[in-house]
């Protein structure tokens, strides 16, 4: 990391302020006087601050209960923002969202300060599952859930999707399945029981790989992943 990214990530100063406090001989590397901003840091490396340890800030990764209404952006002019929820956070603007979520769309939705996690998390290339709990205008029928599990041709695409698994909970005479994809193409579950000829009037995603939205919490809520939540994105 840049020394004055590790500073200006974990102090009050901006990365301008930190290049400043560089120049007027505050920071020391090692006990020795840093004389540029670009200075790459290694893991044993420590930092000073007018004689202040400054320690890395290690990465952040929360699950959030997105309520309807609320827009998977970190900002929005018209509507509140899955970040807005978590204005009690330090540095919460800093957060990315891994793995957006449609407006009328509830459920699991995971942010973190970690880039390369987040793009293990949505990457094609990974092809990491997720589970939505789907509401359907109209019974389901064997043949539909055939068709989806097979891998299904969207309109404006070219190739079918990768096969999903489908499984009809027993609520609503058949109006409520679980959906497990492994892609994440533009409203992709709409647009996939929209090829069979049915509507989604609900959906609630409860699961991305290895993490499970936590029941205790209420929409609009949040917590930190734990460290085998973490762990299970590889």
């Amino acid at each position: 990391m840049r020394l004055d990214r590790l500073i200006s990530n974990s102090t009050a100063l901006s990365r301008s302020e930190t290049r400043l406090a560089i120049r007027a001989q505050r920071v020391r590397v090692n006990g020795i006087t840093a004389t540029s901003a670009s200075m790459a840091l290694g893991d044993a490396d420590s930092v000073t601050l007018d004689g202040q340890p400054v320690a890395p800030v290690r990465p952040r990764y929360f699950m959030l209960h997105k309520p309807a209404g609320c827009v998977s952006a970190t900002v929005d002019a018209a509507h509140p923002t899955a970040l807005d929820l978590l204005r009690g956070e330090p540095r919460h603007t800093e957060l990315q969202i891994a793995g957006r979520l449609d407006m009328d769309t509830t459920g699991l939705l995971l942010l973190t300060d970690d880039g390369e996690w987040n793009h293990r998390l949505t990457s094609p290339a990974h092809r990491c599952d997720k589970t939505y709990r789907v509401r359907l205008r109209d019974p389901i029928t064997a043949g539909a859930a055939a068709r989806l599990e097979s891998g299904i041709l969207l309109r404006g695409e070219k190739r079918e999707t990768r096969p999903a698994v489908v499984e009809v909970t027993g609520r609503e005479c058949r109006r409520e399945v679980l959906l497990t994809i492994s892609e994440g193409k533009y409203h992709q579950v709409k647009r996939m029981f929209a090829a069979t000829g049915n509507l989604v009037v609900g959906l609630h995603r409860e699961q991305i790989s290895g993490i499970t939205l936590d029941p205790a919490l209420a929409p609009g809520e949040y917590r930190p992943l734990t460290p085998a939540e973490v762990g299970s994105i590889s």
